[in-house]
């Protein structure tokens, strides 16, 4: 090991970074510093071909410490990924390629969206749960397709976060012996040392998780590789405590937690530089012999690939070949959708439990779990056994990692993963579904006990605000279907759109509907369900409010009110149709009155008056009568109908 060399190419990391921090006026150097020495060393482990950041079979490297973008883009640029030396001059301007915290699809290399602490450290137990899916499938005793382990750099805030201990808990119930975790241990946070708030023995957390861990001196080259060839050969996931001092090679700032969030300055740059030997006046310098030896990533990356591609196209082993071909390529035109009789009374978590049965049965790469609720949520696909052996994943009752893992599971590559949970439990998710929406993540999360209709169990269970909240988030579309039929058409849609969903059913059993519409489809994500002539009012609905729409409707046309009744599934899907569509289905001629059990805010936007929660939670009582408290029946649309016309 030459540690000389190991030592040059560390403070080319480190100048790069500050050099890019400083010229933005704006960044975190100080992890920048203290990670460079580890991150040297892991290049020399890591599997990957920066000409091809989607090859399958590569290594995958998180940065749960999202912050760490001068140190993440620095290394893209020196391993040969698509981000030059002037992106890197541009790093945290807008419309670079080189934001503020790493973005998944914006910028090469980067395998997910991270910043939010935590995320990251599930990001990365989903990625190797999902190498380990695919490692069953397309595997043999003789022939590896799927073999490269999951690396994830974390610090001491993504431990702290409560997401943490939920998604390592379940690495360790499912030895994933191809995750090593890096733990940035500095005793740092913004406020001063760690021990001001937290004094826990992670060590011991982790081995009570059923993790293997071992200790290195962070900055020390042999202690940093001794202990990642260690960690390849356990058969348990593998966390290193890595001890390190934040701000590293610094003259002024070393081990000082303000050089967490700030430039540290030019003299203190300068300072640095000459220290180590750098020219102190010369930005984003890079010397050639440091270049050459990170650029060899290319040549090991694509020799690597070229080796896996021979090995998968001239394996004797087809079957293998066929089910990788499967889950790259989804075809959903071979689902059998169920059907459902007219009439017949279904509850929509009952009619989704069918439809994904159906979907995973096709597709290879469809699966999922819930959140210890699959027998509520309907969400068990039957006979199709558990994780790591089946599509079944058991989360336990961990919302907020369970998110995050399908989420890195979605990012894998290969898998189109659904988790579940009960709608009032999605706070729990807010983060890993937002970071889902930014990142254009095809991950479906299920949300069934939709509204009051939840009954006797009262407030703490019944969402109010909750559909407002998810109809805001941009790039998310939340489907709330009216019925089993209409369930199947959201799936149809949903499946094809290349961003995350959610599904937002109910517990009490709904009619189903006759599956004619009079104009418009729900693929549009709102339509007419009943049509009338000269109409005055459009009444519109979502879920189970859509049949009392109708019954108000008939009563309404015997009053000599004709109303037009408007099934609207999927509030976002509706709005990315033209005006002409949209004035089709809410005639601009009418009164628009809408009906939801929800706080029903984002309504107004169509609506001239609406019925809903409005600023009240729900009570503990039977569905029937809480509708009936809170003006969900015939006789209010009636008055409200009324009031609206005159």
């Amino acid at each position: 090991m030459d540690k000389k060399m190991f030592k040059k190419m560390a403070d080319t990391i480190r100048f790069l970074g500050l050099d890019m921090i400083q010229k933005a006026n704006s960044g975190h150097p100080g992890v920048v510093l203290g990670l460079a020495d580890i991150a040297v060393v892991l290049s020399q482990h890591l599997r990957h071909n920066p000409k091809n950041p989607k090859w399958l079979n590569r290594d995958r490297l998180v940065f749960s410490g999202g912050h760490a973008t001068g140190l993440i883009y620095s290394l893209l640029y020196l391993w040969g990924y698509d981000v030059s030396l002037e992106d890197l001059k541009e790093f945290r301007q807008f419309g670079s390629k080189t934001p503020g915290h790493p973005e998944y699809g914006h910028t090469p290399g980067v395998e997910i969206t991270t910043g939010p602490l935590g995320q990251g450290v599930a990001n990365a137990i989903g990625m190797a749960m999902a190498s380990k899916y695919a490692a069953r499938l397309l595997n043999t005793e003789t022939t590896k397709i799927i073999d490269h382990n999951v690396y994830c750099l974390c610090g001491d805030g993504d431990l702290e976060e409560g997401i943490s201990y939920e998604a390592c808990a379940l690495a360790g119930r499912f030895e994933l012996d191809n995750l090593i975790m890096i733990y940035d241990s500095n005793h740092i946070t913004i406020e001063g040392d760690t021990s001001l708030a937290w004094n826990e023995d992670v060590k011991r957390r982790f081995e009570a998780q059923n993790w293997d861990v071992t200790e290195v001196n962070g900055h020390d080259y042999e202690d940093i590789d001794a202990a990642l060839r260690w960690a390849k050969k356990r058969k348990k996931p593998v966390l290193i405590i890595a001890h390190t001092t934040i701000a590293k090679g610094s003259c002024k700032y070393e081990g000082d937690p303000h050089s967490h969030g700030a430039p540290l300055g030019e003299d203190d740059i300068r300072c640095a530089k000459e220290k180590a030997g750098f020219p102190p006046d010369e930005q984003f310098y890079v010397p050639e012999d440091v270049l050459v030896r990170f650029r060899c990533a290319v040549e090991k990356g694509e020799l690597a690939e070229r080796e896996w591609k021979k090995l998968i196209t001239e394996s004797p082993y087809k079957e293998q070949n066929e089910i990788l071909q499967r889950l790259q390529n989804p075809d959903f035109d071979a689902i059998e959708w169920p059907e459902f009789e007219a009439g017949s009374m279904i509850a929509t978590r009952d009619s989704n439990g069918k439809i994904l049965n159906a979907i995973a049965k096709a597709l290879p790469a469809f699966v999922g779990g819930s959140a210890d609720l699959a027998p509520s949520n309907k969400t068990y696909l039957q006979g199709m056994g558990d994780f790591p052996n089946g599509k079944n994943f058991h989360f336990g009752v961990r919302e907020h990692a369970m998110g995050a893992i399908c989420n890195g599971m979605a990012a894998y590559g290969l898998l189109i993963p659904f988790n579940a949970t009960f709608f009032v439990f999605s706070d729990y998710q807010k983060a890993a579904v937002r970071i889902a929406a930014l990142s254009k993540l095809k991950n479906y999360f299920i949300w069934t006990h939709d509204s009051i209709g939840v009954g006797e169990d009262g407030p703490t269970h019944q969402p109010i605000e909750q559909l407002t909240t998810f109809r805001a988030l941009p790039q998310f579309y939340t489907f709330r279907p009216a019925d089993a039929t209409e369930n199947v058409e959201c799936w149809k849609v949903a499946l094809q759109l290349d961003k995350p969903c959610g599904f937002v059913l109910s517990r009490q059993k709904l009619k189903t509907l006759k599956p004619q519409r009079d104009f418009g489809e729900p693929r549009f994500g709102g339509y007419i369900i009943k049509k009338r002539d000269n109409a005055v009012l459009t009444l519109i609905a979502t879920g189970s409010e859509v049949m009392l729409a109708l019954q108000a409707g008939c009563h309404l046309e015997e009053k000599g009110i004709n109303a037009n009744i408007v099934s609207m599934p999927c509030m976002e899907l509706f709005l990315e149709q033209d005006k002409e569509y949209q004035d089709t289905v809410i005639d601009p001629k009418t009164k628009v009155l809408a009906i939801e059990a929800g706080a029903g805010i984002e309504w107004y936007r169509f609506a001239d008056d609406v019925i809903s929660m409005e600023n009240r939670f729900g009570a503990s009582g039977k569905a029937d009568v809480l509708f009936k408290e809170y003006g969900f029946t015939i006789e209010n649309i009636i008055i409200k109908a009324q009031s609206l016309l005159g």
